[in-house]
């Protein structure tokens, strides 16, 4: 049972700094009480992809769960573990 988290950032953004501990955070926290042990997390950065670029380059940082935007510019970790836990994984899918 897989959940894919995905980060959308920049390299030198304090903002995507702040975002990326909030999802470690809540990652390492929903393992140790063996909640989500599935859970993936990817980082892309707009200045490798274009598509990526023109879509979220006002937005970033941007938090996607199984590919649907959850949010931006800042990341409410109980908001992020309520997602988490109520995702349909991507196999159920």
């Amino acid at each position: 049972m897989t959940v894919a988290i995905t980060l959308i950032g920049k390299p030198d953004c304090h903002l995507c700094d702040d975002a990326r501990a909030v999802v470690d955070g809540v990652l390492t926290d929903l393992r140790g009480r063996g909640e989500t042990a599935d859970t993936t997390l990817e980082e892309l950065s707009i200045t490798d992809d274009e598509s990526l670029r023109e879509r979220y380059w006002e937005m970033i940082p941007v938090v996607l769960v199984n590919g649907r935007q959850h949010c931006y510019w800042r990341v409410d970790a109980d908001r992020l573990t309520n997602a988490i836990l109520s995702t349909t994984p991507l196999e159920d899918r």
